[in-house]
């Protein structure tokens, strides 16, 4: 994994490591995304199609409960308001994917059109590699 990623704060009691994180190119665009729709969110559903991908929505316009879990929060200011960005992903997607560090990334192309990224002609992708220590 590149060291210029950017991680998120720790959410998951008991753990002390981060397990998702951004590349400088997702931070730019979110960057940009959180000048148009302000504070934003991700929720990683793992449904079929568009929904195995991070989706992006303006915070709080997914309603998130007691299937889902808060993965990490990342702080990409940079003069925006100071608010965090949260990362949830499905319980029952986590309960696969808990063996892995999660890495968000963009490429170009047409994602899903409730994501806020939609317009821009990119997409967020996520890319996992194992962890090297049990969880």
């Amino acid at each position: 994994m590149p060291n210029n990623r950017l991680d998120a704060a720790v959410t998951l009691p008991g753990e002390d490591f981060s397990r998702v994180a951004l590349t400088p190119e997702a931070v730019v665009l979110l960057r940009k995304l959180w000048r148009q729709h302000g504070p934003l969110m991700f929720h990683q559903s793992g449904g079929c199609c568009d929904g195995s991908s991070p989706m992006c929505f303006p915070a709080g316009e997914f309603i998130t409960g007691d299937s889902d879990v808060l993965l990490g929060l990342f702080d990409i200011s940079d003069g925006l308001k100071p608010e965090p960005l949260e990362f949830w992903m499905s319980r029952e997607q986590f309960e696969y994917w808990s063996h892995t560090h999660l890495t968000v990334d963009v490429v170009a192309g047409r994602g899903s059109g409730f994501s806020v990224e939609s317009p821009e002609g990119k997409r967020f992708l996520i890319r996992s590699t194992l962890m090297d220590w049990p969880v």
